[in-house]
């Protein structure tokens, strides 16, 4: 069977960044989970959503994904700097990351830079701006079920349920 919208794709992947470095990856040292989704709901960036478009079990494929068609461009926009005294009291760290809730919805910012007076937030996907190297062995394909479609109802693009996003 081909990966065509509303299939269930399992796959092992390898993500990099442009210098090489792994990102992320479904094979760790001990073994790994290899990560299944809805193909065609947005569940995984666009660009290596179209590019598995038309596969089938077994195959195996390199693809480069340029920011726009993987976690966005990078928008100073979403950097703000606020008062530290919006926040509680206690430990605050660069790299930390929460959901914040406003106007436009929830998004996750990450703590960005922080001095004695101000904290810099980033709304930002860590990944944005980054041209994405995927290498992924497609591992099976098959029709989606009504309850495969409720389970996966959270339509997140590159999220495992995490909530991170």
């Amino acid at each position: 069977m081909q990966i065509a919208t509303r299939t269930i794709v399992t796959l092992h992947y390898t993500l990099t960044d442009a210098k090489g470095e792994i990102l992320d990856s479904s094979e760790g040292p001990e073994g790994g989970e290899p990560l299944s989704y809805v193909h065609g709901l947005g569940m995984i960036v666009r660009g290596l959503e179209e590019a598995l478009l038309g596969k089938s079990a077994g195959d195996h494929i390199k693809v480069t994904v340029p920011p726009e068609s993987g976690y966005g461009v990078r928008r100073e926009s979403l950097v703000q700097k606020v008062s530290r005294d919006e926040f509680p009291d206690g430990d605050i760290e660069v790299g930390m990351r929460f959901r914040s809730h406003g106007p436009h919805g929830a998004s996750m910012l990450t703590v960005a830079a922080l001095d004695e007076d101000t904290v810099t937030l980033d709304g930002n996907h860590p990944l944005a701006g980054e041209t994405l190297n995927f290498e992924v062995k497609v591992v099976s394909v098959r029709e989606a079920t009504e309850q495969d479609l409720l389970g996966f109802g959270h339509n997140c693009a590159g999220c495992r349920g995490c909530g991170q996003h």
